[in-house]
C-alpha cells in the first residue's frame, strides 16, 4: 500500500515555499494540457529508462497523475526498489491550485 497525501497537503507546503521533489508521471499530452508548476515530467511509460530524472536525493519524491491511479502504482514501484516515495491522493482531477500549460 502506497503512502498518501493529499492535494491540499501538496498546494499549502508549497505555497510555504517547501521545495518538493514533485513528479508528474501523466503523458506528454496530459502535461502538456495543465500541470503544477513547481513539477517535473516523467511519464509513467518512460519511468524505467528515466530513474535519473527522480532525483531522490532531493528527498521524498511526491508522485501525481491525473487520478492518482498511475502515481500510485509508480509509487508501490519505487518504494519496492528503496526509493522513499508517496503517492498525491486524487491527482490533478483534485488539484486545488494554479496550473500551467505547455512544456
Amino acid at each position: 500500500m502506497s503512502k498518501v497525501q493529499t492535494t491540499e497537503e501538496l498546494l499549502k507546503r508549497l505555497e510555504q515555499g517547501e521545495a518538493i521533489n514533485l513528479v508528474d508521471v501523466r503523458e506528454d499530452e496530459e502535461w502538456e494540457d495543465g500541470h503544477i508548476a513547481e513539477a517535473r515530467h516523467v511519464a509513467l511509460s518512460r519511468l524505467q529508462e528515466s530513474m535519473d530524472e527522480l532525483r531522490p536525493e532531493d528527498g521524498t519524491i511526491w508522485l501525481i497523475c491525473r487520478s492518482g491511479a498511475r502515481s500510485g502504482r509508480a509509487c508501490d514501484y519505487l518504494n519496492a526498489i528503496g526509493y522513499d516515495a508517496v503517492n498525491v491522493e486524487g491527482g490533478m482531477l483534485s488539484w486545488p491550485g494554479e496550473i500551467v500549460t505547455g512544456r
